[in-house]
């Protein structure tokens, strides 16, 4: 099986596997949807990647939205797990810093029978 961003399908197989007319590529590509890579001949090679990305465009666009509302939704969708690839990146590196910041406390702290001398009111000769 190729690989996930393997361009190796032929305009042909990819319509049959995003279930519509190779067409419809042609004009999908036109729009901007889709990027399908080329041989040197210049002939479209499609991937696995692309396969889903022609489905998750036909979802769309038999819940009603135009091309150009699929294009902003896509858009939006790819904004959106950038800034969730990001968002984790923040945590697990604040995680990092705050476990740093634990470990330095508990190296600087003093164990309370070292820090504390007790004062005994009653030994004083008065």
């Amino acid at each position: 099986m190729p690989e996930y961003h393997q361009a190796v399908y032929v305009i042909s197989v990819a319509a049959e596997l995003a279930g519509v007319h190779p067409q419809t590529l042609r004009i999908y590509e036109r729009k901007g949807l889709v990027e399908p890579g080329r041989t040197g001949g210049g002939s479209r090679r499609y991937s696995e990647a692309d396969i889903s990305l022609l489905r998750r465009i036909q979802d769309l666009t038999n819940d009603g939205l135009n091309l150009a509302g699929v294009k902003r939704v896509l858009q939006l969708e790819a904004e959106l797990a950038s800034a969730r690839e990001e968002l984790e990146k923040l945590r697990t590196d604040s995680d990092r810093r705050v476990g740093d910041v634990h470990r330095q406390y508990r190296r600087d702290l003093v164990p309370l029978r070292q820090a504390v001398v007790l004062y005994d009111s009653g030994s004083r000769g008065g």
